[in-house]
Parts: C-alpha cells; sequence; structure tokens
C-alpha cells in the first residue's frame, strides 16, 4: 500500500494540469486540463496513462480549460465517478466545456473544408477531440462542494476547498490520505489569484500541510501595481482612438473579460476614456458574465458596494454582448474606433481570430493582450514581433501595434507566491513546483529554498513521487 502522486501535465510546462493522486487502492485525479501549447497538443489526443474506469473520483481547482478541459474526452473513455468542484466553478464549468466543444466541433468542419478546397489529405481523419454529447455527460457528474468542508471523495482520500482568487469558484485543494497504515496530507494550490484584485474577495494563504504543489506560472516575474492597469489602459485606448483605429483584445472569458469591464466601467464614469463602443464578442464570457450575477457572496467589499447601490461592476452604456456569428461578424463593418473583446485568450481558437484576420494589418488598430501567453500559441508569437503570421490558413502582415499589460494578471507573482506559502507555519516535508516553464519554475523552487529553506523541486512529465 503507498501513497503517491504522478505529475501527467504542467510538469515544466503551463498548461494540461493533471494529477494522479494513490491512496492504498483509491485514485483521484487533480485537475484534468487540456493542453494548450502547440507543441504538447499532440497530448490531449493520448489515451490516459491509466484506464480511466479505474479512478474514483477527479477534483477540479477551477474551470479554466487548461485544468478542466479533458474531462469529457475521460468520461467518453469510461471514467463514471463524480468530479468535485465548488458551486461556481461547476456552473462555469458548464459554460467553459461546451464552448469548448463546440469549438473542437466547428475547428474540425473547418479544416475539413479548408483541406477538402485545398485538396490536401491530413495526416489523420480530422475529427473533434470531444463533442457536445461527450461535454454534456461529463457534467452530469460535477458534483459542487462548498469551501472549508472536508468531504471524503474515495476511501482514504478527503479533500477540503480553500478560496484561491484568480477566478470565481476558484480554490487550491488540501487532501488528507491514508493507505490504512500512513497519513499525510498534500495541498494542491491550482492557480493562485492577486491580492486587491477587483470583484473577488483574496486568495487563502496556504495551511500547514505534509506536501504542496504550487503553480508558478509567474514564478520568475513580478507584476506592476494594480493601480497603475487604468492609467496604461486608458493610454493604449485614447492614443488608439485618436489614430481613429480599434483596441483587440484577446480575453480569457473566465474573469478577465469582467475584471475588464470592471476597468472600462471606472475609466468611462471618470470620463479618461472617450464614450465609444464596447463589444463582448464571446457567448462564453457573456454567460460567465451572468453567472458572477448568480455569485455576488465571492465578491469582495468594493464590488458589493456598488451592487447595493444598484450597479454591477461589469457593466456600463454602451456595453453590447454579442451573441451571434451574425452580431460578431457585424463589429467588422465599422468604420470607427471600438474596443473589441474577444476569445480565446492566446489565440488558440475562437472569435479572436475573425478580428485579427480583420485588424492584424491595420496601423492605426492595436492588439492588447492582458493574460499570459503560453509558449507554442498565436499570442506568444504575436508577442515577440513576427513580420507576418498565419491565421485560417493565410498569411497576414503584422502592422498594427501589439501590446500587452502585465499587471491585468489573474496569477499570483513570485512575490504572491510566497505570500501564499507562507501561511505554512511550520516546514512541509517537500513542496512541487508546476504549472510553469522550466525558467518560472526553476526560479521559484530556488527562492523558496533561498527564502524558506524548505525541500522543493520541480517535478517533469510524468514523475511518480511516494509520499513516504
Amino acid at each position: 500500500m503507498t501513497l503517491a502522486i504522478t505529475f501527467h501535465g504542467a510538469a515544466r510546462n503551463v498548461t494540461g494540469s493533471r494529477y494522479l493522486v494513490e491512496a492504498g487502492n483509491s485514485k483521484a485525479l487533480v485537475d484534468c486540463g487540456l493542453y494548450q501549447e502547440r507543441h504538447l497538443r499532440e497530448r490531449n489526443w493520448d489515451p490516459f496513462p491509466i484506464p480511466a474506469r479505474d479512478l474514483d473520483a477527479v477534483l477540479l481547482t477551477h474551470a479554466h480549460l487548461d485544468h478542466c478541459g479533458l474531462l469529457p474526452k475521460l468520461v467518453r473513455e469510461g471514467f463514471s465517478g463524480s468530479v468535485h468542484c465548488t458551486p461556481a466553478s461547476a456552473d462555469i464549468a458548464r459554460i467553459v466545456l461546451l464552448d469548448a466543444a463546440h469549438i473542437q466541433e466547428e475547428d474540425a468542419k473547418y479544416k475539413q473544408r479548408r483541406h477538402r478546397k485545398e485538396r490536401r489529405t491530413a495526416p489523420r481523419p480530422v475529427v473533434p477531440l470531444y463533442t457536445t454529447n461527450d461535454a454534456n455527460a461529463a457534467l452530469r457528474q460535477l458534483a459542487p462542494a462548498p469551501y472549508g468542508k472536508p468531504i471524503e471523495i474515495a476511501p482514504g482520500i478527503e479533500a477540503t476547498f480553500r478560496e484561491a482568487g484568480h477566478i470565481l469558484g476558484a480554490s487550491s485543494v488540501c487532501l488528507a490520505l491514508s493507505d490504512g497504515t500512513t497519513a499525510r496530507s498534500v495541498r494542491f494550490s491550482g492557480d493562485v489569484g492577486r491580492w486587491d484584485a477587483p470583484i473577488l474577495r483574496d486568495p487563502i494563504q496556504a495551511g500547514n500541510t505534509d506536501y504542496v504543489v504550487v503553480e508558478s506560472t509567474y514564478g520568475n516575474r513580478h507584476h506592476r501595481a494594480n493601480d497603475t492597469i487604468p492609467d496604461r489602459l486608458a493610454e493604449i485606448i485614447n492614443r488608439t482612438c485618436k489614430a481613429n483605429g480599434s483596441v483587440v483584445i484577446p480575453s480569457f472569458a473566465v474573469e478577465r473579460a469582467q475584471d475588464l469591464l470592471s476597468y472600462l466601467s471606472h475609466l468611462l464614469h471618470d470620463g479618461r476614456i472617450p464614450s465609444l463602443p464596447v463589444f463582448i464578442d464571446s457567448p462564453m464570457a457573456i454567460r460567465v458574465t451572468e453567472v458572477f450575477r448568480h455569485h455576488p457572496e465571492m465578491f469582495d467589499e468594493e464590488a458589493r458596494e456598488l451592487l447595493e447601490n444598484g450597479k454591477h461592476p461589469c457593466d456600463f452604456p454602451g456595453l453590447t454582448m454579442c451573441r451571434t456569428a451574425r452580431e460578431s461578424k457585424a463589429i467588422n463593418r465599422l468604420r470607427t474606433p471600438a474596443i473589441i473583446i474577444a476569445g480565446s485568450g492566446m489565440c488558440t481558437g475562437g472569435r479572436i481570430k475573425h478580428h485579427l484576420v480583420h485588424h492584424i494589418s491595420r496601423p492605426e488598430s492595436t492588439v492588447m493582450f492582458v493574460g499570459y501567453q503560453a509558449r507554442g500559441t498565436l499570442g506568444r508569437y504575436l508577442l515577440e514581433g513576427p513580420r507576418e503570421v498565419r491565421i485560417h490558413g493565410r498569411m497576414h502582415p503584422v502592422e498594427a501595434q501589439i501590446t500587452k499589460i502585465n499587471g491585468f494578471s489573474a496569477h499570483a507573482d513570485q512575490d504572491e507566491l510566497i505570500h501564499w506559502l507562507s501561511g505554512m507555519t511550520s516546514p512541509p516535508r517537500h513542496v512541487f513546483v508546476t504549472h510553469g516553464e522550466p525558467d518560472a519554475a526553476e526560479a521559484l523552487a530556488a527562492v523558496i529554498v533561498r527564502k524558506k529553506g524548505w525541500k522543493t523541486s520541480v517535478p517533469s512529465y510524468k514523475d511518480r513521487v511516494v509520499l513516504d
């Protein structure tokens, strides 16, 4: 009988979060995420490392695709247990997974048409990774659980969710493990949010545990203070508007889009940017914004005060929600400046690609990134300054202004991650640094060793560690 963790994802890379936890004969998966880096996407098609039917349960730290996006495939392959997450994560997962399935289906159809037109033969049949039916099957297995209440998810595995900030419903997960002879605790950070961020309450610091698995997305960076974001946002919008261009913002539909709306609302109210059309061109972001309305209990004091005064932090005059493809296409017929917020945040799919085709070669327009761009994604490539870029099978000159606001990130930076870990008043047996590119993970590991003196390592893909 053993206690063990195997790192089946987000090990020396940022996406594909997936950790197998074993406690005696029980097996659970913490997160079941989609790989989004171009050079790792083939892993999404691989069979799961253990038979899906052998898993007792899945725990979701939150409902971003890189943490929940392979659930439909897992269920299709035979997983029949419960998927435990917070109520808000369950609400968002319903939106995210159905949207992802739709995009998978539409992208497959689009590629099939393009290949026929180009008389091209793909190395394998072009089919969706999973379908809407697969997503619906996975959603039926969601089991919402509240913050702070221990739940037994399998013999020898008890889980407790704690607020992590980051996005609505996000959590760190503490597991109490036992194989009948040995008992250990393991805390998975999930994605740690930022302190003093808009709308949501602050993360709860880590408590004492034997082992910690901590993310390191920004493990080698320091964010600018949140109070610099409005100045930078106003500067970019005013400059682009003066040039008679539009600001195109690839945005994650969950949290980032809502934070953007909150900042824009304040800037418009204070007269710091002109009153111009703002489009949310993401059906998923629209539905997530509606979920925010159903979970005010997770708002911080400032957001709750707005609600009490009859205002919502995600609403203002001039905001248009584009639900249909026809409404989306109509945006690009405008001849006046506008702000266009569309998914996906790393430009890996969705409506943002169509807006990029329209604006990427316009010197007067600006493509503004407000979130992390993983290595191998189109968003990361654009930030690296190419002269031309391939979108939808065609090359386009890059003449638009390409910029990024770093302080927008919903991920804690190095100092904030150390602050999160500092909630532990006694040293853990070991800290495992994951969910970061190698340089970021190694940098955070080195800082933990230097500042805390804790045993720390950066596991590699498929590493298995026995928790002795």
